[in-house]
């Protein structure tokens, strides 16, 4: 009689096919809960000094606004969700991941400084980016150079406002800022959460 299959293949198999081990996220983290008791306590002071009616009249006003932003955060989210699907990991992890070093970051910081639309946009792109190989080193570059560098910004605003000379200058004194971001996170991600060691060595 044959000797029934190993069971230890299948879960090593699936721990090398996920990108990233992560941390599960709570739906309610410590965030959530310090945020709404300064909630209560601003409703709690309104209400003090305007009323029920002062109370009302700046939940209409939020829930107009809320209005105004779910279609932005839905079109954000499900952007993130089809790049994670559409990207492929491989290649992904390959040019912007832990092994990718000086140039992982140049990558990021020069698709987050191209990288169009507001942070409905930025932020689910990056975790998306961050969900197929991307480490964290090159997303913050990509983050930092979206904030600091972005062309949306400069051309809509920055420059008609500022002037060319200005914006130029400005973002050449930002260049390298956002490559020393992503060097300094990977640098504390690794010492954060150390990769553990392959079970060839430990063999």
């Amino acid at each position: 009689m044959s000797e029934p299959p190993s069971k230890s293949s299948v879960p090593t198999e699936d721990a090398d096919s996920e990108p990233r081990p992560g941390r599960a996220r709570k739906p309610i983290g410590w965030s959530t809960i310090i945020i709404a008791a300064l909630v209560a306590v601003s409703v709690a002071l309104v209400w003090r000094r305007d009323g029920t009616d002062g109370v009302l009249d700046i939940l209409t006003h939020d829930l107009s606004l809320f209005g105004g932003i779910l279609p932005r955060v839905l079109a954000g989210c499900l952007l993130g969700a089809f790049i994670s699907e559409i990207l492929p990991h491989e290649k992904v992890s390959r040019s912007l991941g832990p092994s990718s070093g000086l140039m992982g970051l140049l990558i990021g910081t020069a698709f987050g400084a191209i990288l169009p639309g507001g942070p409905f946009t930025a932020y689910p792109v990056a975790s998306a980016l961050l969900a197929v190989g991307a480490d964290f080193g090159a997303t913050i570059a990509m983050v930092v150079s979206w904030t600091l560098i972005g062309y949306g910004r400069a051309v809509a605003w920055e420059i008609p406002i500022m002037g060319t000379d200005f914006t130029l200058w400005r973002i050449v004194i930002s260049l390298p800022l956002p490559v020393l971001a992503g060097a300094l996170g990977r640098f504390v991600y690794v010492r954060l959460y150390p990769k553990p060691p392959a079970k060839d060595d430990e063999n």
